[in-house]
Order: structure tokens, then sequence, then C-alpha cells
């Protein structure tokens, strides 16, 4: 009986406590396409990993054949904090890329909101690259730790996972990401 009562208890308290603030992240088209660029230029040779497989690559004893990518990203909220909107970004300042880390900072950017930064391919186990279009558990513990409103990472146009910060500073992910 105490376990039929705790249940619905529970169940009660579910459906009366309110729904977290839920971030939604307005990506510009133009900024969308621009990071489509770069992650491209900066992985032209994906392609010349047949012959490398992961530890090589992570170890760095391989050839390089993509780099990360760190940009800074502007924009604003919403009045009620629950959208944000993403119009530009920049480069950061002293970027120095890895094939599977980047350093850099935006301290510099003026309307600063957030980062993003590319994800190259790797290698699988039988040398064919892979496709790893979302954020780490690093990105994610790194982003929660921080004060930014969002935080992207981007494989090609049609493959970037964004996490948000909410006005009350919880964080969403995978955030809803709309191209607008």
């Amino acid at each position: 009986m105490r376990l039929a009562f705790a249940l619905v208890a529970a169940a009660a308290a579910a459906t009366l406590a309110p729904e977290p603030p839920h971030a939604v992240v307005v990506l510009a088209p133009s900024v969308r396409d621009s990071i489509d660029s770069i992650f491209l230029r900066n992985n032209v040779h994906w392609n010349e990993l047949a012959d490398v497989n992961t530890l090589t690559q992570m170890l760095g004893t391989g050839r390089p054949t993509q780099k990360e990518y760190l940009g800074c990203l502007i924009g604003h909220t919403s009045a009620a904090g629950d959208t944000i909107y993403v119009t530009d970004w920049a480069r950061a300042r002293g970027l120095v890329q890895f094939q599977f880390a980047v350093t850099g900072t935006c301290d510099h950017v003026a309307g600063l909101i957030g980062t993003w930064h590319t994800h190259p391919y790797r290698a699988s186990g039988t040398g064919t690259a892979l496709k790893e279009p979302v954020l780490s558990s690093t990105d994610l513990s790194t982003f929660a730790a921080g004060h930014d409103r969002v935080v992207l990472a981007a494989w090609d146009r049609d493959s970037i996972d964004a996490a948000a910060r909410a006005s009350d500073g919880s964080v969403t992910h995978p955030a809803d990401l709309v191209v607008r």
C-alpha cells in the first residue's frame, strides 16, 4: 500500500512540477553556410584515411588529414531568454588547430553568445571515415561549467549539434536548432 501511495504521489508531483526552461537556437542561414565552408576547407583530405587508424591519428603520429576549427558565435537572446539567435560569428583569437582538438579565445568578440567548432572525420577500425556529428562529453562538461549560452559542433551543413543554456542556467542537449 505504501509503495502504491508513493508511486501515485510521485506521479502527481511530476505532473504539477513546472517544465524547466528549454532553450531553442535559431541559426542564420549565412552562419550555417559559412560553418559548412570552414568544415569543408579544414577537411579537404578526409578521404585519405584508408591506411590511418584511429590510434595513429589520436597519437598524432600519422599525417594529419583534417583539423578542428573554433569560431565565436555572435547574437542575442529573446526577451524571455528562451530563444538564442545566432546572427554571425568571428574567428577565435590565438587559434591553434590540431587533428582532434582546437584552442583559442573569444574574449575579443562583442555580442558573444557562445562558440562552435568542427568535428573532423576519424578513422574506423577498418580505416574508413567515421562521422561524429555530436558534441562530446568533454564538450558538454566544458560548456556546462562555463557561461556561454550556446555551443555547436559541426560536421557539415546538415549535421550540427547544439547545446544551449536556458535563462535559469540549465543546459539542454540536444537543443532544438532551427535555421532561419
